[in-house]
């Protein structure tokens, strides 16, 4: 008898990110979800906070804070915990931090594996985690599209794309030895647009900084980069003001803008529809080298 409901293709994604995630929590003893405040995190959250209603979401989130995230993330980030009784754990590699580790002082991609990749890491560790549950998507970039869904990381936390196991018919194999992990990608099979949809139908709060507006920018090396604390204007660069929006969000000195008049969900939504670019054309960690991600990814990034 029909229930007169039709199945959405947004339907099918969810039941097959819930059932991952419900997958997660009764295989692995301690598993933890990575927030980065960006749009694929609230998609995350949301699917969590489904898959597990009425209760509560029974892992902890864990963001890795580099020190260099832009101001309205990290109010976004602490305002959301609190307002929904997240169990957020930050990490940050304090002792690199304090040596002043800087992209434009040592360079993109030794700045990332201290603050990012070494700091998620330890974080790990730490904590005693033995799944980690990412945004990541296939078809946001090419290293990423060679992911399992349960993704196997070695007892060094290290990624090998030949060393992975089979998926056939949703049977995902979660056996580890002490010390090995997984890292979870339960958003593996949506693109941007089924992202941006999601949070449409959703009504999903998100940070602002995704929503076009008057911003202080600078322009540098075909990025538009915000004129924040982070980022000051060198010889030759000046203080502008654009309407520009962020794509994918990062560290300030690494995530570049891009001019919008999107200023809600619908004119996003129309932009990524007609987008040529991936989105990750903008993040300047995945170009710094060929092959970039991909090598950080066998490191241990996310």
């Amino acid at each position: 008898m029909s229930t007169g409901y039709k199945i959405s293709y947004l339907d099918n994604l969810e039941s097959e990110s819930i059932y991952i995630m419900r997958e997660v929590a009764a295989e692995f003893e301690k598993p933890v979800l990575l927030y980065s405040v960006g749009k694929d995190s609230s998609v995350l959250l949301r699917l969590a906070q489904k898959a597990f209603h009425p209760g509560k979401i029974p892992f902890p989130l864990l963001h890795v804070d580099t020190s260099y995230k832009i101001t309205e993330m990290i109010k976004f980030r602490d305002e959301l915990a609190e307002k929904e009784g997240f169990n957020l754990i930050v990490h940050r590699n304090e002792s690199y931090i304090k040596r002043g580790m800087h992209p434009s002082k040592y360079g993109m991609d030794k700045c990332c594996k201290f603050l990012k990749t070494q700091a998620l890491l330890d974080a790990l560790s730490e904590g005693g985690f033995d799944a980690a549950i990412g945004g990541a998507r296939r078809e946001e970039e090419k290293s990423r599209a060679k992911e399992r869904i349960f993704s196997f990381r070695d007892k060094f936390g290290a990624w090998d794309p030949k060393n992975q196991r089979p998926e056939l018919w949703n049977l995902f194999n979660a056996k580890i030895d002490p010390g090995e992990s997984v890292r979870v990608f339960p958003l593996s099979n949506w693109t941007e647009i089924d992202i941006w949809n999601y949070i449409k139908r959703e009504n999903i709060e998100i940070v602002p900084l995704y929503y076009s507006k008057k911003r202080k920018i600078i322009r540098r090396d075909g990025l538009i980069l915000l004129a924040d604390e982070f980022n000051e204007p060198r010889e030759g660069e000046k203080i502008e003001e654009a309407n520009v929006r962020f794509r994918t969000l990062g560290c300030s000195p690494c995530s570049g803008a891009v001019e919008s008049e999107a200023k809600d969900l619908d004119g996003i939504i129309s932009e990524v529809t007609a987008a040529i670019k991936s989105e990750r054309e903008n993040r300047a960690i995945d170009h710094e080298t060929d092959g970039s991600m991909e090598m950080k990814k066998r490191e241990g990034y996310f």
